[in-house]
């Protein structure tokens, strides 16, 4: 790894690196399958440390996906991680993966802009200390739980007791023998509840808007996620049609406690940006009543908030898990590659029209899971980049490594 406090060095024409903007699991994957290329790839990463959005994460957070799915290439996930593995495992996983690799990573420095250089033959980087760093092509893995999203609430200034949104969240510990409002049911906001009901919360309430789809993480040893990979081949009304019966079969029905079963299929969801809800012990709680299903969030009141259907609350505390938005508008949104969500409008090998050799990993949220797909994506974009290569003239193309 790199020493964060030398400066990053900016390549002549003939010797322009692959720039890799974010040190996470995609950007990490992108530059060792870009060295497995023989392309020299840069990776530059704003905090101190690799992994750093994991090592944000809720303590008791896993991946949902297996272990055998989620390895990086070049590096498998050692077994006594287990089948699902714990954040601080994935650190450790992610931590070693640059260090095997001998990735060149460079740590404090952050990207803010990215354009075209003037003669059009790469891209120029502008990033922290006024560094401009030019580079042959570049690949954008900042994440997809960039910048915490709150929902501009009416009153929220107002709000007499504690606040944060779910990235600030670690555990129950602050929490025990309070009243909580998680706000938001995804994956991120059930297992939040759950975690403050078992450490010791003396009321919890999860504020819904829309019901989410839950799937049990694994039925009889066969993981969601393997049915997922089977899905991304398939049509999405057929899956939609699947689904149905097998809701039934391994979720109970919750409309008695306020989550009923969705009328939009689970798929059709998953394509607009919804990933279902894998059950980590909601179901339990909700059934026993030890998580209460409330009306989504409506406003503010003092201390007390205001709810959908007119009621109000007057919790403790307020966990909002209400997502995150990409934060990619400062960074390429004056390049016309994104969409009316702030989203990519390519990922993977392909670019956007007329911005060749600029990449985009990681900002989709797949059925088949992240890592997965961040691994594969990573192959991908490593041989467009090569191909790519070798097309242009000498003169331009991207740095290579020694034979």
């Amino acid at each position: 790894m790199a020493d964060s406090t030398r400066p990053v060095p900016a390549a002549p024409r003939a010797d322009r690196p692959v720039y890799v903007i974010g040190g996470g699991p995609g950007g990490l994957a992108a530059a060792y399958a870009l060295r497995a290329q023989g392309i020299r790839a840069v990776v530059l990463e704003k905090s101190d440390r690799v992994g750093a959005s994991w090592r944000g994460h809720y303590d008791r957070l896993r991946l949902h996906t297996t272990r055998r799915l989620s390895a990086l290439p070049g590096l498998p996930m050692p077994r006594r991680f287990g089948r699902w593995v714990a954040r601080d495992d994935v650190v450790r996983y992610l931590e070693k993966y640059a260090e095997r690799h001998e990735l060149e990573i460079v740590t404090g420095v952050e990207v803010s802009r990215v354009e075209r250089t003037p003669d059009g033959t790469g891209w120029l980087l502008h990033a922290t200390g006024g560094r401009e760093l030019t580079g042959g092509a570049v690949v954008v893995a900042t994440g997809f739980n960039h910048t915490p999203r709150v929902p501009d609430w009416p009153g929220r200034e107002t709000y007499t007791g504690e606040f944060l949104h779910a990235s600030a969240y670690r555990n129950a510990e602050g929490f025990a023998g309070r009243d909580v409002l998680v706000v938001g049911v995804g994956n991120t906001g059930a297992e939040i509840a759950v975690d403050l009901v078992e450490g010791g919360a003396a009321r919890v309430r999860l504020s819904v808007r829309t019901a989410p789809h839950i799937v049990r993480r694994s039925t009889a040893g066969w993981a969601a996620q393997y049915t997922g990979v089977l899905c991304r081949r398939l049509p999405v009304g057929l899956v939609d049609r699947l689904a149905r019966p097998m809701a039934r079969l391994s979720v109970p029905d919750l409309s008695a406690h306020g989550l009923p079963r969705p009328s939009t299929g689970l798929y059709s969801r998953v394509k607009e940006g919804a990933i279902p809800v894998q059950d980590v012990g909601l179901v339990d709680a909700v059934r026993d009543g030890r998580v209460e299903v409330v009306a989504a969030v409506e406003g503010f009141e003092g201390g007390k908030v205001v709810l959908a259907d007119g009621s109000r609350v007057e919790p403790d505390a307020v966990v909002a898990a209400t997502g995150y938005v990409r934060g990619l508008e400062p960074l390429v949104g004056h390049l016309g590659v994104l969409d009316s969500r702030g989203r990519p409008v390519v990922h993977g090998p392909r670019t956007p029209d007329g911005a060749p050799g600029l990449y985009f990993t990681g900002f989709t949220n797949p059925i088949s899971g992240m890592f997965r797909e961040l691994a594969i994506d990573a192959v991908r974009i490593a041989r467009a980049v090569a191909k790519d290569g070798a097309r242009r003239d000498d003169t331009v193309q991207v740095s290579r490594l020694p034979a």
